[in-house]
């Protein structure tokens, strides 16, 4: 969905030892020239009776102190390894420094790590609101008993005394705070202030384990998200302020999954807006966005041909499995034969290994979300919503392609008989909603736009026209 489930990585720095001729604890600072977004990292070092351990900072996203598993020297190499978080970095030491490459995903960026403090960076996003708003923000917390976590968000509200409509927003796939922050975007900031300055209470709240709210991400599925945002609503109805009656969601890819496995169980939800929401199989979905991704970044048919058999074959394996650790052993012995075919190893990006690859990719499909989101079928959700429903996409979105997710969104609910339906697609949008060229991930930093003010006006009239 949300192209990244960011930081999930493996770091591995190459340095020369020798060339040190210096103490190399410490804090390292690098900055990560994301597009249109750059990230500030840092490595602390320290060194023990047993040898060396680190932490990782990421402070731009407001992430400190993470554990590094294993911070190994050995002869003129160092090697880091953050099982939780899938990065990679290579690198060497030269004129007091790290110079090398990181490597996420796709995604292939040098790196530098020195001593030298790095300042924070700004990006234009013209779009995002100023203090004071004209409405009131409260910083709020909420318990999931279940899960037995706390939830950490804010509720926006019109200052005005009275009881308002209200929609608990929620976020897309990977580790994301109350904003949805996304290379520099702030989307459910965008959102919420719009929705509010027009009379309706937003609560939007950090992933379970991210920013400010309890719990562990890397364990959770889409299961465990929609009981975090069962306990929102449960917050709302606490507020006096909130019109019980009127209380809607709106999830956002992952999230446009998410709201109707929710409304479909409590029935007392008034609408659901889903954006970017999927309609189609998850197992379908992410076979069809790597293609599509691949085309709109200019790779070759062939490349795309083989990278799609390989990528359906650990679909297939990982839907087959009924154990995480079994499936690792058998991905790997899968992409170690493959990756022995020469038009295979054409697939490996610049700069990166056939281990750490291999690596890459087993740490992406063998997690207890990707094979609960493979298996489930939102038709089987869907068919048991009867509440209103938007549902929305942009023309360029090549993560949930409109055409067939729309169009099995819109046959499933009225084939059910719900008759408060509406789909729209909005032209030449990404799924971020963003005015773009080509609608691929690699656009979303570079573009100013948060936000499509478009989609801010329909939407809102659309949910408007619910609660009046």
């Amino acid at each position: 969905m949300k192209v990244l489930r960011t930081l999930v990585a493996i770091l591995t720095f190459t340095v020369s030892l020798t060339a040190f001729g210096q103490d190399i604890t410490g804090q390292w600072n690098g900055l990560l020239n994301i597009p249109g977004s750059p990230l500030r990292l840092a490595i602390n070092i320290t060194k023990t009776a047993q040898g060396y351990t680190s932490t990782l900072d990421s402070p731009d996203q407001g992430a400190y102190d993470i554990p590094v598993d294993t911070t190994l020297f050995m002869g003129s190499t160092i090697k880091l390894t953050v099982v939780k978080l899938g990065i990679q970095y290579k690198g060497e030491f030269a004129d007091d420094s790290f110079k090398g490459t990181f490597i996420q995903g796709g995604m292939t960026l040098p790196l530098d790590f020195s001593k030298d403090k790095i300042e924070k960076t700004t990006v234009k996003r013209p779009q995002e609101p100023q203090k004071p708003y004209p409405y009131l923000a409260e910083d709020v917390s909420f318990q999931n008993v279940d899960a037995n976590i706390s939830l950490a968000g804010t509720l926006t509200m019109p200052k005005e005394q009275g009881k308002y409509p209200a929609v608990v927003l929620i976020t897309g796939s990977g580790p994301q705070d109350r904003n949805e922050e996304i290379v520099g975007h702030k989307p459910f900031l965008i959102i919420s202030d719009y929705l509010t300055k027009n009379g309706i209470a937003v609560l939007r709240f950090d992933d379970r384990g991210i920013g400010q709210s309890t719990g562990d991400f890397a364990s959770a599925t889409s299961v465990d998200f929609a009981s975090d945002v069962k306990s929102a609503i449960a917050y709302l109805k606490t507020r006096k302020e909130i019109d019980v009656t009127k209380i809607g969601l709106v999830g956002h890819s992952e999230g446009g999954m998410i709201a109707p496995m929710v409304a479909a169980e409590c029935k007392d939800i008034d609408f659901i807006v889903l954006m970017a929401g999927p309609g189609i199989s998850g197992d379908k979905l992410l076979s069809l966005q790597g293609k599509l991704i691949e085309k709109a970044s200019g790779i070759s048919e062939a490349k795309i041909k083989r990278s799609g058999e390989i990528r359906d074959e650990m679909i297939a394996m990982t839907l087959a499995s009924k154990d995480i650790n079994s499936l690792k052993a058998d991905l790997r012995t899968y992409l170690t034969e493959e990756f022995q075919n020469t038009e295979s190893r054409a697939l490996l990006p610049q700069g990166i290994t056939e281990e750490q690859f291999i690596s890459m990719q087993i740490n992406f499909m063998a997690t207890p979300w990707m094979a609960n989101f493979l298996r489930h079928d939102p038709a089987t959700v869907l068919g048991k919503v009867d509440c209103a429903v938007l549902a929305i996409n942009g023309e360029k979105d090549l993560q949930v392609p409109p055409k067939e997710n729309l169009t099995a969104i819109d046959i499933v609910l009225k084939k059910q008989g719900n008759k408060k339906v509406t789909v729209m697609e909005f032209p030449n949008l990404n799924h971020l909603f963003q005015e773009c060229e080509t609608g691929s991930p690699n656009e979303y930093g570079t573009i100013e736009e948060t936000f499509s003010p478009v989609v801010l006006t329909e939407m809102t009239n659309w949910i408007l026209k619910q609660v009046q």
